[in-house]
C-alpha cells in the first residue's frame, strides 16, 4: 500500500498497490466523527464537532469499523480515502489486498463531507461492485448524492440517528451482509435514504427528509428497515396507559433515578406529571420531579452516585425495533450496567409490536450485546401492567 499526500483533482489521481489477490472491487469509507455527539447529548455531530470535543466526546466510528472488518472476508480490490477515513484500517485487516488510496484535503480528526463525496466520485468512476461505509445518515446521503442507484450501498452503523435502510443492525451484521454479498448468497433490494435535520432536532423538532432510494445488500434479519411513523387515537390512549404504569413505578421507588429516553411514548410520563420534558432528549426524574433535562452520559452517572438505584424507560423505534443504540446513546453501556437489564422498561404499543418480529439493541459494547442476546426474549410493556415477551437481537 502506498500513502499519498494531498493532491487536487483526486478523481484522477490515486495510487494502487498491485500486490495481492483479485476479487470484487469494493469502495470503503469511514466518517471518523460520526456518532461522537451521541453520548454527550448533542443528538449528532453535524456542525458541532468542536462542541462535542469540548464535552469530552471521543471517536466511535473507527472502532465500529474494526468490529465489522474483523468479520469480513478479504481477497478484494479496495478503493478508500487515505488515513483514518479507511486506508489505515484496511492496512490493518487486509495487508495483502490491493488498495487504491484516494487523497483527502486533510488527514485530521475532523474530516469534511467533501472528502466522502470525493471518494464516492472515485467509487463511481471505477464502477466498484459494492460500497461499504461506516457512519450515519449524513454519510449515507453524501455517498448517495453521487452514486444514486448505480452501486449497492452498505452501512456499518455509527451515527446517532440512522433512519435509512442501508445499515446493518450492528457492525457484525454488516460484516455478515458483506460476506453474503461477495459470496453470492445475498441479493440487492431498494431502500430509502433518509436523514434527520440535526439543527431542528436539537431544538426539539423532528423533521425526517426522504432523499431518494438506493440499492443495498438485503437480508431481513441483518438489515435495518427505515423508521416508520404511525399515529392513531387508540395508540395515543395506549401510550397514556404505558406512561401511567411508569408513574406508578416512580411512586414505588421514590428515591430512584428514572432515566427516560427520547420519544412521545416516554414523554407521556412527564405530561401526566405536568412537568417539563424534552421530546428528543434524555431526561432524568426523581420522586416524580425533574432532576435534569436533555442530559449526557456523564450527567446520568454523576446523579446516580447519590441514588439507591437507577431505572431506565425507553421506547422501541417503529419498524426497526431498536430500544438501545439509536438516538439514545446517552443511555450508554455504563448507564445500562449501573441500572441492570432487569431495570429497563421497554415500552411499545401493540400496534408497533405487530410491525416488528423482534426488538434490537446495538450498545457498542460486545459483552453487553452478548448478555442481551443470551436472554433470548425480553419483556416489553404494551399496556398498563401488561407485558409481552419479544425475541431480542443484539
Amino acid at each position: 500500500m502506498v500513502q499519498v499526500g494531498n493532491i487536487p483533482n483526486v478523481s484522477k489521481k490515486f495510487i494502487m498497490d498491485t500486490t495481492g489477490a483479485q476479487g470484487m472491487k469494493i469502495g470503503f469509507a469511514v466518517n471518523p466523527i460520526a456518532g461522537m455527539g451521541g453520548r454527550v447529548g448533542l443528538k449528532g455531530t453535524d456542525g458541532v464537532y468542536q462542541k462535542a470535543v469540548e464535552r469530552g466526546a471521543v471517536p466511535v466510528a473507527p472502532e465500529r469499523a474494526r468490529e465489522a472488518l474483523k468479520g469480513m472476508k478479504g481477497g478484494h480490490e479496495w478503493f478508500t480515502p487515505e488515513g483514518i477515513m479507511g486506508e489505515e484500517l484496511l492496512k490493518e485487516f487486509f495487508p495483502h489486498d490491493p488498495v487504491s488510496v484516494i487523497p483527502t484535503r486533510k488527514n485530521m480528526g475532523e474530516t469534511e463531507p467533501e472528502d466522502t463525496i470525493r471518494a464516492a466520485e472515485v467509487f463511481l468512476e471505477e464502477q466498484v461492485d459494492l460500497i461499504i461505509f461506516c457512519g450515519g445518515d449524513g454519510t449515507a446521503r453524501n455517498i448517495f448524492q453521487v452514486i444514486g442507484t448505480e452501486i449497492p450501498l452498505l452501512g456499518i452503523p455509527s451515527g446517532v440517528k440512522m433512519y435509512s435502510g442501508v445499515f446493518g443492525v450492528n457492525p457484525e451484521a454488516s460484516a455478515e451482509l458483506f460476506n453474503m454479498f461477495v459470496s453470492g448468497e445475498a441479493g440487492v433490494d431498494t431502500v430509502e435514504i433518509m436523514d434527520l435535520d440535526e439543527d431542528l432536532y436539537r431544538e426539539g423538532a423532528w423533521e425526517i427528509v426522504l432523499h431518494g432510494e438506493a440499492k443495498t445488500v438485503y437480508e431481513p434479519h441483518y438489515i435495518q428497515l427505515g423508521k416508520h411513523s404511525y399515529r392513531s387515537v387508540d395508540d395515543e390512549d395506549l401510550k397514556y396507559d404505558l406512561a401511567s404504569y411508569i408513574v406508578e413505578e416512580m411512586e414505588r421507588f421514590p428515591e430512584h433515578l428514572f432515566v427516560l429516553g427520547p420519544g412521545s411514548t416516554t414523554a407521556g410520563v412527564q405530561r401526566i406529571l405536568g412537568v417539563e420534558y424534552t421530546l428528543l432528549g434524555v431526561d432524568v426524574l426523581r420522586g416524580k420531579e425533574v432532576a435534569a433535562l436533555d442530559v449526557a452520559e456523564e450527567d446520568i452517572l454523576d446523579m446516580a452516585r447519590d441514588a439507591p438505584g437507577v431505572k431506565i424507560a425507553v421506547s422501541v423505534i417503529g419498524n426497526q425495533g431498536f430500544f438501545l443504540g439509536r438516538g439514545n446513546q446517552q443511555i450508554s453501556p455504563k448507564v445500562v450496567r449501573l441500572a441492570g437489564l432487569s431495570n429497563i422498561y421497554i415500552m411499545a404499543t401493540p400496534t408497533k409490536l405487530k410491525r416488528i418480529s423482534r426488538i434490537r439493541a446495538d450498545t457498542g459494547d460486545p459483552e453487553l450485546n452478548r448478555e442481551i442476546r443470551e436472554k433470548g426474549y425480553m419483556r416489553v410493556l404494551q399496556g398498563f401492567r401488561e407485558y409481552r415477551l419479544v425475541k431480542v437481537q443484539a
